[in-house]
C-alpha cells in the first residue's frame, strides 16, 4: 500500500508596511455597518444588531489584480478598514478590546452580488457570493504603534479615477471595540484574526479593465486592476 501524504496548506498572510508578514487565522466580516449602506441595501440600520459572516483566509490577495470570477455577471466593490488582532479570548470587555489590536489596513470585500442576492432570497448562507477565490484584495498592514487607533478619517474608493464610495470611519454603526467585544461573545478570538469592518454607501459593479483605488486616511492607498 502506498501512503498518501496530504501536504500542509500554506499559511495565509498579509504583508506588513516596512517589511515582514502577518499570518492570518480567520477573517470576520461585519455586514451593513454604515447607515447609508444599510439603507442602500434595503435595511433599517436602527433595528439590526451586528452580524458577521466569514471569508476564508486563502481568499486574501495582495497581487494588485482581481480576476473577474466565473458564474456571475454582477461583481461589486466594497472598501473596508481591516483590523488585525494580536491576541484574543472570549467575553472581552469593551474597555479592553483595543488592547488586542495589532494594526490596521485597507481591504476590498469583492462580492458576487447576483449570487448573494439569490442566497438571501432562499435564506441560505452568503459564502457563494462572498468567499470565493481572491475575493479579498488587501494592502499592507500598519502597526497601531505607528498609526494609533483609527476611529475617524476619510475612507474612499475610486473606479478609473471617479469617486464611487466615500465616507468617514466615524460613520461606522458598530465601532472597532464593539465589534471585537461582540465577536468574542460568540467566538474565541485569537492572534491572526482579521475583522473587515464594513463598507460605506456607493457600492457598485466592476468590469474587466477597471482600476480600483482604495484609500483610508493614515493608511495610504491600495490599487487593484480588474482582469
Amino acid at each position: 500500500m502506498t501512503n498518501f501524504v496530504i501536504p500542509a496548506p500554506d499559511v495565509a498572510s498579509i504583508a506588513v508596511s516596512g517589511g515582514g508578514a502577518f499570518p492570518v487565522r480567520r477573517i470576520y466580516c461585519i455586514g451593513r455597518n454604515y447607515a447609508a449602506h444599510a439603507v442602500e441595501m434595503g435595511h433599517d440600520p436602527d433595528r439590526e444588531p451586528p452580524f458577521f459572516f466569514q471569508k476564508n483566509s486563502s481568499n486574501l490577495d495582495s497581487s494588485g489584480e482581481f480576476p473577474y470570477p466565473d458564474k456571475t455577471s454582477d461583481v461589486h466593490h466594497e472598501i473596508e478598514l481591516v483590523v488585525a488582532l494580536k491576541s484574543g479570548g472570549t467575553n472581552i470587555p469593551l474597555d479592553q478590546a483595543l488592547d488586542h489590536v495589532w494594526g490596521y489596513g485597507i481591504g476590498l470585500d469583492m462580492t458576487r452580488r447576483d449570487l448573494q442576492g439569490e442566497a438571501k432570497k432562499l435564506g441560505r448562507p452568503w459564502e457563494i457570493g462572498k468567499a470565493f477565490e481572491r475575493s479579498a484584495p488587501v494592502g499592507p498592514l500598519h502597526p497601531v504603534t505607528e498609526t494609533g487607533h483609527l476611529s475617524e478619517g476619510r475612507i474612499e474608493l475610486k473606479i478609473n479615477g471617479e469617486v464611487r464610495q466615500e465616507g468617514d470611519l466615524n460613520q461606522m454603526i458598530w465601532k472597532v471595540p464593539e465589534m471585537i467585544s461582540y465577536l468574542s461573545d460568540y467566538f474565541e478570538l485569537a492572534p491572526g484574526d482579521i475583522i473587515m469592518s464594513g463598507t460605506p454607501s456607493g457600492v457598485g459593479p466592476v468590469v474587466r479593465g477597471d482600476t480600483m483605488e482604495a484609500s483610508i486616511a493614515g493608511l495610504g492607498s491600495l490599487t487593484v486592476k480588474v482582469v
